[in-house]
């Protein structure tokens, strides 16, 4: 073998040796960007490690709805069955039927809208001109205002109950929807400093080019807040609406204190189901060891009841809700 084709044999397997190496090199590389992800994209790890938290989490708070409805199905016997955890042996509605009687369904669901919708109507038109006031105009003492405000809110709601119940009572607004009517109007009501903050911030991040050019064309406040400030506000209309009814609608000791303490006919929802064991032994009169006594299942088919108006508003206006929480990020001047 000459010493030429000795050479070229050698420069053969190093050129083989070196393209393995590049391969294993390439391996290497697409093994890490798929495990540990590139630039903005994450990787494969990271993907499981969050699939898995959200999994943890929505299991938690998924648990308990699944929970509640499965036993709201389930005949006594299923109860009493051991065997029987998570598949009952037929779907029983006969839960449901007792517990729309014994809750008053009718009378309760109108009380809770008119509770929740109401005063949600007023308390975020009221949020959104006092936040639009703040945000766009400077007057005399505003800084002290607005301190006030948060000085507000930060005082425990507990200790002004007594008090605003007096105040109420010397008005004669307790044992009607007054009691909550009026303090929305007035700003004054559950939680309406956080609206006022919401729509605050809102306004403040909104560009003052705009308002600038409508009062160059003639605009006054009034037909910019109606024009310009409500279109690119919406995000924060809807958040607010969302939290303020939700608010409202799982109030019970303000209904208790306003409207049960006076002779009243109104009622909601939630009175009705703290009430439930106690208006059903009244409606449903059982001897020990009888069949129609009240069981879990009829318990757990109050709860739904309860909270599936809720469920039903989430879940028409999740996608709008969504947006609404991403679009609170406009940046302004």
């Amino acid at each position: 073998m000459t010493v030429k084709h000795k050479a070229s044999l050698t420069g053969v397997m190093r050129s083989q040796s070196v393209s393995w190496k590049e391969k294993w090199r390439i391996i290497k590389a697409k093994l890490a960007r798929f495990l540990f992800g590139f630039n903005d994209r994450k990787g494969f790890l990271l993907k499981v490690v969050i699939y898995t938290l959200l999994l943890c989490i929505g299991f938690v708070y998924l648990y308990p709805m699944l929970y509640m409805f499965i036993t709201s199905m389930m005949p006594l016997s299923d109860l009493l069955d051991s065997a029987v955890r998570w598949i009952p042996s037929n779907l029983y509605t006969e839960n449901y039927q007792q517990a729309f009687s014994v809750m008053n369904i009718r009378n309760s669901l109108f009380g809770s809208v008119v509770i929740a919708f109401v005063p949600t109507l007023f308390q975020v038109v009221v949020a959104s001109l006092v936040g639009y006031g703040f945000a766009r105009f400077d007057f005399p003492l505003k800084r002290l205002l607005f301190g006030l405000m948060l000085f507000s809110f930060i005082i425990p709601p507990q200790i002004l109950m007594m008090p605003t119940y007096r105040l109420f009572s010397e008005l004669g607004l307790t044992g009607s929807l007054n009691a909550f009517w009026i303090p929305a109007a007035l700003g004054q009501g559950i939680n309406s400093t956080i609206f006022i903050l919401i729509f605050y911030q809102f306004f403040k991040q909104t560009p003052k080019s705009l308002y600038e050019a409508a009062e160059v064309d003639g605009a006054g406040p009034f037909i910019s807040f109606f024009r310009i400030a409500i279109p690119m506000a919406v995000p924060a209309f809807l958040v607010s609406f969302l939290f303020s009814f939700v608010w409202y609608w799982n109030e019970t000791y303000l209904t208790t204190l306003y409207l049960t303490s006076q002779s009243t006919d109104i009622t909601t929802i939630l009175l009705q189901l703290q009430q439930f064991e106690q208006n059903y032994e009244t409606l449903y009169p059982a001897a020990e060891n009888n069949a129609s006594r009240i069981n879990e299942g009829i318990k757990m088919a109050g709860t739904v009841i309860s909270v599936l108006p809720l469920l039903i508003i989430y879940f028409f206006l999740q996608k709008h809700f969504v947006e609404s929480v991403d679009r609170t990020g406009i940046t302004g001047e």
